[in-house]
């Protein structure tokens, strides 16, 4: 069953253009239609209560963590993924979950309780009580991506 196979290559001088589209006549206008997006774009956003992401206070919050840093680490402990959530309530009350790298933190002691006073001293808040939890534990994945490059591991 050893067929000989062959390959036929024709040679050409030149292949004619195809054709090309064209329009006669134009029968129909059309009107453009009613921009859908003239409504949504003249909207207003919504105002963010203050303690909700992006409110006032939940963000003066966020600041005042962000000023806190691991003493082992060159990194703010917001940015290092310490902080697990922020919750802001009625009255000026926080609640801050939060981890340390390991519990063998050498600051695992003192650090929840900076935490409580830095938020605590943020205008607005009334009170401010800090949960240390140790699961899920923390990982540099936790790591926002800006600690990342500050530690090279970008």
């Amino acid at each position: 069953m050893n067929e000989e196979r062959k390959i036929v290559v024709e040679e050409v001088d030149a292949v004619p253009p195809p054709p090309k589209a064209r329009v006669e006549s134009v029968v129909e206008t059309f009107e453009r239609k009613r921009d859908y997006l003239d409504g949504f774009l003249a909207q207003k956003p919504e105002p963010v209560a203050g303690g909700e992401p992006g409110g006032a206070l939940y963000e003066a919050v966020i600041d005042a963590l962000k000023e806190i840093y691991d003493p082992e680490i060159p990194v703010n402990i917001y940015d290092l993924g310490l902080i697990y959530g922020v919750e802001v309530a009625e009255g000026g009350h926080v609640a801050v979950t939060m981890t340390l790298t390991t519990p063998h933190c050498p600051v695992a002691e003192s650090m929840p309780g900076e935490v409580e006073l830095r938020v605590s001293s943020v205008p607005g808040v009334a009170t401010a009580d800090v949960d240390l939890v140790w699961d899920p534990p923390w990982d540099p994945q936790k790591m926002s991506d800006d600690a990342k490059l500050e530690l090279g591991m970008l």
